[in-house]
């Protein structure tokens, strides 16, 4: 070889090795193929981005990650607080991950044909075949995604349809804005037989208790979890049967779970504690006035047609009947009266009427009771109003819903 260009030939060799490698590595590169039902795929995506960030400083975070392996398909969500998976049948014919924009997947996944749908990876580009349909979806990347998290040992189980209608009602009294954290979020405590949840935004309390069955072992918790975040739960495990609830809470981990059929939602706890707000919950009102839900309902809102933002509605709870009258606005007036029971003495109180609308909702009962509570302290200052459930006018109370509404000074 004496004489021939040993630069010129390495270089070829060179050429000859990396093309060689190119094509072993595009053989290995990422693949992923499956066939999976339109509806289905659409009501997984759903749930999944329901629990997606609004806006994201990472933009990876706003991703789905979607995992073949056998004959199923996994997509899930993480945001580092809060996380969603869930588990589809499909036709896989290549396993494999990837990460595609999780809005974007899920405004076309509710707009395909009714025809199956085809997910196949290839290069940089996620396609997307629906019958003559065709997109193709940009790959995030799947490396920088963090991973999920790993679900407690479950500590219980409550039925599903009563724990989303006892968030429903205890959600309604949670702080809206974000001033003050733990007041956005809903307490839940356990005990071996029952489940609790409280809800304060410091003007109003709302408290459901539930029964459940605790796991052997499962110690008793007492801890705050978003509200956002259970109302979600709520509208997507209200009709997946029971629901078993994983809690810790100790110096690694402080985590909620919450698993029924194929889906799981975790999310991370609010980090604080109530202050022993549930003993004000007095356990027996001996005055109360007893009135029909829908009657007082539709009053309420006639009345504050007049009444300027946050200004109360008088009123009177009288022998034999209510009587609703506007404050605040010089301009408007209304009053009104509707038929009710009174137990007690007659009694005169300020109420924001969308604070009394938001606990009247929260029965699922023809008659709602108002109980008048007392304060020692102070006979002078106004106490709570608690709105609980009626069955008829001569009965007890039959929901395990209690809401407990400060009045505001009387303007005379």
């Amino acid at each position: 070889l004496a004489g021939h260009d040993w630069q010129g030939l390495s270089g070829l060799c060179a050429k000859i090795n990396f093309q060689s490698e190119s094509r072993y590595f595009s053989k290995v590169r990422p693949t992923l193929k499956f066939q999976v039902n339109r509806d289905v795929l659409s009501e997984a995506v759903s749930f999944a981005v329901r629990l997606l960030p609004q806006r994201t400083t990472t933009p990876v975070l706003g991703g789905i990650l979607i995992e073949a392996d056998a004959n199923a398909v996994r997509l899930s969500v993480f945001d580092h607080e809060v996380s969603a998976q869930v588990e589809i049948i499909a036709q896989v014919e290549t396993s494999g991950r990837t990460l595609v924009p999780g809005r974007l997947l899920s405004d076309i996944a509710t707009k395909l044909p009714n025809a199956p749908v085809e997910f196949k990876l290839d290069g940089t580009k996620v396609h997307v075949v629906c019958g003559s349909t065709k997109f193709a979806l940009p790959i995030m990347d799947v490396a920088a995604y963090p991973t999920l998290p790993e679900i407690p040992v479950v500590s219980g189980v409550v039925a599903g349809e009563a724990f989303a209608t006892a968030i429903h009602q205890a959600a309604a009294a949670a702080m809206k804005d974000d001033v003050q954290p733990i007041y956005t979020a809903i307490q839940i405590e356990t005990t071996d037989r029952e489940i609790s949840l409280l809800a304060t935004d410091k003007y109003r309390m709302a408290l459901v208790e539930l029964p459940w069955k605790a796991n052997a072992g499962a110690e008793g918790a007492s801890v705050l979890v978003p509200s956002k975040t259970l109302q979600e739960v709520a509208k997507t495990f209200a009709n997946q049967g029971d629901i078993s609830v994983s809690i810790i809470n100790n110096d690694e981990r402080q985590m909620v779970a919450f698993q029924a059929n194929n889906r799981s939602v975790t999310a991370l706890l609010i980090k604080g504690n109530y202050p022993p707000i549930k003993t004000m919950f007095s356990t027996e009102v001996e005055n109360y006035s007893v009135v029909a839900k829908q009657d007082l309902l539709e009053s309420t809102r006639r009345v504050m047609l007049v009444v300027q933002r946050d200004h109360p509605i008088k009123y009177t709870f009288g022998d034999q009947s209510i009587t609703l009258e506007s404050l605040g606005n010089e301009v408007a007036e209304a009053s009104e009266s509707i038929n009710a029971e009174l137990n007690g003495e007659e009694n005169v109180l300020s109420l924001k009427p969308q604070y009394l609308i938001d606990g009247i909702a929260g029965v699922h009962t023809e008659f709602v009771k108002i109980g008048f509570t007392k304060n020692h302290d102070n006979p002078n200052k106004p106490s709570p109003v608690l709105v609980t459930s009626h069955g008829a006018k001569d009965k007890s109370d039959s929901e395990n819903f209690r809401y407990l509404l400060q009045p505001n000074l009387l303007v005379r």
